[in-house]
């Protein structure tokens, strides 16, 4: 499974550059700015995928090492690996063709993937020289974002069918908001506070709040403070996790018993 997590990791950008140039038909934000939600975040923060992308790669460069060929964990890891890969590669043109649910099921299947990968990275008691950063850190980021974009997503999915009321949005937002976090803080904990997973969805919150504060839409600025309220939550549970000696047993340097 090396050669296919390093194809899968090397096409994402390949298809992104084609999405943005509009091969696949409208771009991403062209598309949100048709149906705009509660849960949607400024476009800057879109601009992490460069740095996904990047520590994908290098970390489905790094997995070919010898040193990293027959790590059991890795090994486990590989095939949840490339295929959220490819199912974020995937995401971009079906998104593109407003294919919405077939965009929706995509970024739900890279999530469970990818989110799979962290968790069983960020518990590994011995993991390889390099191995936290390279592929815990790089995975868990591009978890921690797909978490959020997942319920984006499914957001915009409401509003293009128009599933709920668009004129009013915020009682179902805030359902959305609210599954949000228990998925945030339930990877989080498995993840025993990943820093990659961590950094991405409080990238993400930030995003949305920069968003709603200066939307003009019916309860956005509610919005705003539940995504600034959400990230202080997991902020806190990560430090609670990573402080708590019962829980210290992040990055393989401790053992419960140490």
């Amino acid at each position: 499974m090396r050669l296919p997590v390093l194809i899968a990791a090397a096409l994402m950008p390949a298809v992104a550059w084609f999405s943005q140039q509009g091969y696949f038909g409208p771009d991403n934000g062209e598309i949100s700015d048709r149906y705009p939600t509660l849960l949607v975040a400024a476009g800057y923060a879109f601009a992490i995928w460069g740095p996904i992308f990047l520590l994908d790669l290098i970390f489905a460069v790094c997995q070919l090492r010898a040193r990293w060929r027959e790590d059991d964990t890795l090994l486990r890891v590989r095939p949840a690996a490339a295929a959220g890969f490819m199912l974020t590669a995937l995401w971009m043109p079906l998104f593109s063709q407003q294919w919405f649910w077939l965009a929706l099921a995509t970024i739900w299947l890279a999530l469970a993937c990818l989110a799979w990968a962290a968790m069983m990275l960020a518990r590994d008691p011995t993991p390889l020289p390099g191995q936290a950063l390279w592929a815990g850190f790089a995975i868990g980021l591009h978890a921690g974002w797909l978490s959020l974009a997942a319920f984006l997503n499914t957001a915009q999915v409401i509003v293009a069918y128009r599933l709920a009321p668009v004129d009013a949005m915020l009682p179902w937002s805030l359902g959305l908001f609210a599954a949000a976090a228990l998925v945030l803080l339930a990877a989080n904990a498995r993840m025993r506070g990943s820093a990659g997973y961590v950094l991405a969805a409080l990238w993400g919150l930030a995003g949305v709040y920069a968003k709603q504060s200066e939307s003009a839409l019916p309860g956005a600025a509610t919005a705003a403070w539940v995504a600034v309220g959400i990230g202080g939550v997991l902020l806190a549970q990560t430090a609670w996790l990573r402080l708590h000696p019962k829980h210290r047993v992040f990055s393989g340097h401790l053992s419960p018993g140490e």
